[in-house]
């Protein structure tokens, strides 16, 4: 995958935001990795902000709705991984300021 599909698909998920936070998974940090198949599959890699988090499917939709419509993307897997732990060191300045975390 090249690094313009690679920002288009980080310019897609930037878009699936975060219910309780109200800021997307992108600058949350929940992001760890993207990659692609041959075939077009891509596979995210992703954390929440809790283990219980109770929108979790709605957020896995979300992300598959977004890439559904980059034409590169075949179909997306969407992998919840707790390692490494996330934590607020992950978050963007922009999701700092946004929630009011220094």
């Amino acid at each position: 995958m090249d690094q313009e599909l690679k920002d288009s698909i980080m310019g897609s998920l930037e878009l699936v935001v975060d219910p309780e936070l109200g800021i997307d998974v992108v600058n949350l940090g929940l992001v760890y990795d993207i990659k692609m198949d041959e075939e077009g599959i891509v596979t995210i890699d992703m954390t929440l902000t809790s283990m219980g988090c109770p929108l979790a499917g709605t957020i896995v939709d979300q992300v598959k709705a977004v890439l559904a419509d980059i034409p590169e993307v075949k179909g997306t897997e969407v992998n919840i991984v707790w390692n490494p732990p996330w934590s607020k060191d992950r978050m963007s300045r922009y999701a700092k300021i946004a929630l009011g975390i220094r």
